[in-house]
C-alpha cells in the first residue's frame, strides 16, 4: 500500500480490497461538546446519512457507559471484527513468549519449516515479531488479483461458502516476490497473521481459536466473542451485512452476511460486540493479560509511513496520536460488509468500540475523533 493512504485504510480495512479510502483530514479543532457523546452520535447520524444502513458505538469513560446507534441497528449486536482479530493473535504469542514457550525472536522456519519459501520469501530470515509488526516483507495474500476477483469481487456469490485452509493462503502470497527485505520497511500484510495463527497452532498443538478461547475469552467472560472457524452463520443478536462487491461506491448493494471466514483465518475472523471489544482492550491495556514486560514489547511501535508521523504499529496494536492532542491504543477491522473500530487510551479507562454494516461508505476515524476529542475533525 502506498504511503499516503489513511490509517483506515492501512489498517482498519486489511481485510477488503476496495473500501473508499479518506484522506488524512486537515483538522481544525472545536471546544468539546457539553453533552458526552453528543458528537459521537453525531458522527453516527452522519454515517447513515451517507449511505450507511446501519451504524453502532459503545463508550466506557471510568465506569460511565454510553451507547448510540443510528439506521437499523441495535446496540447489542454481534459484527464481524476483521482485522481486530490481530490484536487477540498478538496477545497469544505474547503469552506463550512469557511462558518461555517460544521467543518472538525466533526465526519463522524454526516453527514452520518451508513454508514462507518461494520468489525471494525466506521464513529463515523473518522472525515472528516481524509477522507481529509487518515489517516482515511478507506480500499479503489478499493484495492477489485472482484471490480478489474471486473474495471481494462479484465471484464471492459463488465461493462465499469455500473453506480456505492456512497454507492455501499462504501459499497465494508465496507466488510473489517480497515487499522488500525482512526489517527494513513497513507494508500491512494479512499473510503475516495467518503465519502467526500457524505459530500458535505449532506451539500449543491446538488450533489457534482455542488458544484464544481459553486464554482471553473465557477469562474476561466476553460471551458474545467466538472464533467461527469455518462456520458461515452469524449469532444472534446481528444486523445484515453489505457489500457492493466492486471497487465502485455506486451499483447494486449485496448482503453478504454469511460468509466461510476461513478466508481471513487469524488475520481476522473473529466475532464479537462493541462490549466485548471495550472489555478486551481495556484488560489488555491495564496489563490484566500480559506481564509488564511482554506489554512493553506489545506497545514498542515502528512508524508505518512518513506521511503518517502520529501513526505507529506496534505488536498486533496500533497507536495513533488523535487531532486534540491524546493518545489512543486499538485496531480497526474490515471485511465483507463490516467495518469496525476498537479504541482505548493507555490508561485503559477511555474506550471506544464501533461498526458500520458496510463496506464502502462511512468514515469511522470521525467517530474516534468525536468520542475522544470531543468533535470530529473539520476538512479543509
Amino acid at each position: 500500500m502506498s504511503a499516503s493512504r489513511t490509517v483506515r485504510t492501512l489498517l482498519a480495512v486489511g481485510l477488503v480490497a476496495g473500501i473508499t479510502a479518506l484522506a488524512a483530514p486537515a483538522v481544525a479543532v472545536a471546544p468539546p461538546t457539553e453533552r458526552p457523546h453528543a458528537a459521537t452520535q453525531q458522527a453516527l447520524d452522519a454515517a447513515v446519512a451517507e449511505g450507511v444502513p446501519g451504524a453502532v458505538a459503545q463508550a466506557r469513560d471510568g465506569k460511565a457507559r454510553w451507547v448510540g446507534t443510528a439506521g437499523e441497528r441495535e446496540g447489542g449486536d454481534r459484527f464481524r471484527v476483521g482485522s481486530i482479530t490481530k490484536t487477540f493473535t498478538a496477545t497469544v504469542l505474547l503469552q506463550l513468549q512469557a511462558e518461555g514457550r517460544l521467543d518472538l525472536d525466533d526465526p519463522v522456519e524454526n516453527w514452520l519449516p518451508g513454508v514462507v519459501r518461494g520468489h525471494g520469501h525466506d521464513g529463515r530470515k523473518i522472525s515472528v515479531r516481524q509477522l507481529l509488526n509487518h515489517t516482515s516483507g511478507i506480500y499479503s495474500y489478499t493484495e492477489d488479483p485472482a484471490f480478489q476477483e474471486k473474495i471481494f469481487g462479484p465471484g464471492f456469490l459463488q465461493h462465499r461458502y469455500d473453506t480456505w485452509t492456512p497454507k492455501q493462503l499462504v501459499a497465494v502470497a508465496m507466488a510473489h516476490e517480497p515487499d522488500f527485505a525482512p526489517g527494513t520497511d513497513w507494508n500491512y500484510s494479512n499473510t503475516n497473521f495467518v503465519l502467526a495463527g500457524m505459530v500458535v497452532e505449532k506451539v500449543t498443538g491446538r488450533p489457534y481459536g482455542k488458544a484464544i478461547e481459553n486464554r482471553i475469552v473465557k477469562p474476561l467472560k466476553l460471551r458474545a466473542t467466538s472464533v467461527p472457524g469455518t462456520d458461515s452463520r452469524m449469532p444472534e443478536p446481528n444486523s445484515r451485512a453489505y457489500s457492493k462487491l466492486s471497487r465502485e461506491t455506486g451499483g447494486t448493494t449485496y448482503d453478504v452476511t454469511e460468509l466461510n471466514p476461513s478466508i481471513a483465518g487469524a488475520a481476522g475472523e473473529i466475532v464479537s460486540d462493541a462490549n466485548d471489544l471495550q472489555t478486551f482492550y481495556r484488560a489488555l491495556l491495564k496489563g490484566q493479560l500480559l506481564p509488564a514486560v511482554e506489554m512493553k514489547e506489545m506497545t514498542d511501535t515502528v512508524q508505518i509511513s512518513p506521511d503518517l508521523p502520529g501513526v505507529g504499529y506496534g505488536l498486533g496494536l496500533m497507536r495513533q496520536k488523535l487531532s486534540c492532542g491524546k493518545d489512543v491504543w486499538g485496531h480497526g477491522g474490515g471485511i465483507h460488509g463490516s467495518h469496525s473500530e476498537a479504541q482505548v487510551t493507555r490508561d485503559g479507562e477511555h474506550s471506544l468500540a464501533a461498526n458500520f454494516n458496510a463496506d464502502w461508505t462511512g468514515d469511522t476515524q470521525k467517530l474516534i475523533e468525536s468520542e475522544f476529542c470531543g468533535t470530529a475533525p473539520a476538512r479543509r
